[in-house]
């Protein structure tokens, strides 16, 4: 079992910056790819960005457009979103998931995903 704890969230002004972190506890001693997704109110969840067990890949959602970083520490066992330029689209809840692997890849979607965080609120706003 893998336990995610998102922190960071929070209240940011059009054109500025947040970086969210995910922290994994549990059986961390197993190899897992990572991903972030985020889901507004009355839509469906989507993928953000995703990064392979060792961070030798990563992806992101294509409204992404350079603005976000996705990194990882494994010592410390978190997940890092950088996320810049932000707009009020960007405006959703954000959740880090967890799926157990030791191939060098990163998966986009949801059912992929085995262990799920509680989520961290974004708002963006004036």
């Amino acid at each position: 079992q893998v336990h995610l704890a998102e922190s960071g969230g929070g209240l940011v002004q059009p054109g500025g910056s947040l970086r969210l972190s995910c922290a994994a506890s549990g059986r961390t001693s197993s190899r897992y790819a990572m991903g972030w997704f985020r889901q507004a109110p009355g839509k469906a969840r989507e993928f953000v960005a995703a990064i392979s067990w060792n961070s030798i890949t990563t992806t992101y959602g294509d409204f992404v457009k350079g603005r976000f970083t996705i990194s990882r520490d494994n010592a410390k066992n978190t997940v890092h979103l950088q996320m810049n330029s932000l707009t009020s689209e960007d405006t959703a809840a954000y959740y880090c998931a967890a799926k157990i692997t030791a191939s060098d890849s990163w998966y986009l979607l949801r059912s992929e995903y085995e262990y799920w965080g509680q989520g961290t609120q974004v708002t963006v706003s004036s």
